[in-house]
């Protein structure tokens, strides 16, 4: 069966309580139901984690070489600031799609830049807890290619 990691960074364990009119009201237990679900009806397996330290990121990238087809990452912030998650996911060779729940070209103007989709197949944001569906279904798609 096909697997896909799905990997949040930092601050997103606290989603439904932080900021709430940026980020909504669900929860990353919720979400990550919700990716189970998904991952059901796709037919693949998922691997979901969080951690709010960019070495831990790095460490399940690298890890995933070999054992993922594909990555679905949530950075936070460490997508405007880290060149060296850029460098793993270059380094692991996974198809990677960079998701944000909030919609990062309307913010503030720090958060235009990524070097996630630098490394990148594609980026959604904007789609609240959506988002990671249809990562989900974009990255079948493109595995399924």
């Amino acid at each position: 069966m096909t697997h896909i990691l799905i990997l949040n960074g930092p601050n997103l364990n606290l989603l439904g309580q932080r900021q709430p009119d940026t980020y909504g009201t669900a929860t990353l237990a919720e979400i990550e139901a919700q990716c189970r679900q998904t991952a059901t009806a796709l037919q693949v397996e998922i691997d979901f984690a969080q951690s709010n330290h960019e070495g831990v990121l790095i460490d399940r990238i690298h890890a995933a070489r070999g054992v993922s087809a594909g990555l679905i990452l949530n950075a936070g912030a460490y997508t405007h600031t880290s060149i060296a998650l850029m460098d793993a996911i270059l380094s692991a060779e996974l198809p990677t799609i960079e998701l944000h729940l909030s919609n990062i070209h309307a913010r503030e103007g720090f958060r235009h830049r990524s070097y996630i989709a630098r490394a990148a197949i594609g980026v959604i944001c904007g789609f609240g807890p959506a988002g990671y569906d249809l990562a989900l279904h974009a990255m079948a798609r493109h595995l399924a290619a």
